[in-house]
This record gives C-alpha cells, sequence and structure tokens, in this order.
C-alpha cells in the first residue's frame, strides 16, 4: 500500500536555488512519505542522473522514489514507478512496461475522470487541482474542496481501499481542510521547497496529515 501522507514533488523549476538531492534529504528529515522527480525541462540524461542520485539520497529512509511521465527514466534509474497525467502514457502501457511490482501514480481532475480510472492498475490517485497553485499551468479552474469531495467521492465508491491524494495549493494554512475532505495525504511543492525551513515545514505539514488521520477526517 503506497504511504501518501506526506507526498513531496521536487521540481528544478520551483527549487528555490537550492539542489534537489538538499531537498530530497530536508523533506525526508521532515517525514515525508514519498518523492517525486518532476523536471519538464531536463535532457533524458539528466533526468536519469537526476533520479539515480535522489534513489541514493532516499535510501536511508526506504521513502519510495517516483518519477513524473518518463517510463523510461524510472526504467534506467531503477526508480520504484512514475506518476501519470491525464495526457501522459496510458496507466495500462506504463504498467506493460513497467512490470507488476513499481508504483504507478495518476492524476485525476473531474468527475469522469474518476469514473474511468483503471482501479486494477494503478496504486494510487491524487485528486486536482484543489486550489491555485504557480507551480504548474492548468487552465481549468481549481476544483476546491467540494470538488475534491466529488471525485474522492466516485473513486472511493469504485475502489474503497485505493490510497487517494490531494495536489496543488496545498499548505499549513489549508492542509486541515484538505484532510478533512476524507484524502489519505497531500502532494506539495511549493510549501515545502521554497519554504525558508524545508524541513521544518515538512514537519508540520506531516503533523497536520497525521492529525487528520487521527480524528477520522
Amino acid at each position: 500500500m503506497v504511504d501518501l501522507r506526506l507526498y513531496a514533488l521536487l521540481d528544478p523549476e520551483r527549487a528555490g536555488g537550492a539542489t534537489l538531492g538538499g531537498l530530497a534529504q530536508a523533506v525526508a528529515d521532515g517525514g515525508a512519505t514519498l518523492v517525486q522527480l518532476r523536471d519538464k525541462l531536463g535532457s533524458t540524461r539528466q533526468l536519469v542522473a537526476q533520479a539515480r542520485d535522489l534513489k541514493t539520497v532516499l535510501a536511508p529512509w526506504s521513502i519510495p522514489l517516483l518519477v513524473n511521465d518518463r517510463v523510461d527514466v524510472a526504467l534506467a534509474a531503477a526508480a520504484d514507478g512514475v506518476h501519470v497525467g491525464q495526457d501522459d502514457i496510458e496507466p495500462e502501457d506504463a504498467r506493460r512496461l513497467l512490470g507488476p511490482g513499481p508504483i504507478i501514480g495518476l492524476s485525476v481532475k473531474t468527475v469522469a475522470q474518476a469514473q474511468a480510472v483503471p482501479v486494477g492498475v494503478v496504486d494510487y490517485v491524487c485528486i486536482g487541482g484543489v486550489f491555485a497553485t504557480a507551480s504548474k499551468h492548468n487552465p481549468e479552474p481549481p476544483v476546491g474542496i467540494d470538488g475534491l469531495k466529488s471525485i474522492l467521492t466516485v473513486i472511493r465508491r469504485r475502489a474503497p481501499r485505493l490510497p487517494i491524494g490531494a495536489i496543488a495549493g496545498i499548505d499549513a494554512t489549508n492542509a486541515a481542510a484538505v484532510m478533512a475532505a476524507g484524502v489519505d495525504g497531500i502532494a506539495v511543492i511549493s510549501a515545502l521547497s521554497l519554504a525558508a525551513d524545508v524541513s521544518g515545514a515538512a514537519r508540520t505539514l506531516r503533523g497536520i496529515v497525521d492529525a487528520g488521520l487521527r480524528t477520522g477526517r
């Protein structure tokens, strides 16, 4: 079962001048449970090297590393899996390439997409964008808490045990409300990587998530 409690997305475009390896160590120290390498601009060789470096950094914590979209990079770097969006490779094709073991995550933004999730193929789903975010161009409006609940309900009905996270614009001011909607965790970029104290920010967010899970959301 994938642990989505604090899912840290690392992107060199949102690193605030820090190295991805340094950010990985900081979020791991603060309680991250899953890490994703997201780099839309790097070359394939750069991505493979980055992924290998992050795997080494995260190894002492046994935190899985996923690669955004790039199945080839995940295979070359022996990453733990991939995360794909609605315009990326189909989850079924990713599974055929990766085999049965690696993690495959999927982004879902609408009720229709939730109804089409291949629940027997993916290992988790992330719903969003929940709030507005500067870390990714998204022409569609945020779904908000109400939209999150609606999409979540559809997926839970189809796959009650599938881990479900929320993404986009989540920080310490709204994480409790997101958890109260019923998700299993949060995916965070800027609120971690651009924080003055990355480990402290991770610790705070992890505390909010754990508190939400303890109270039954």
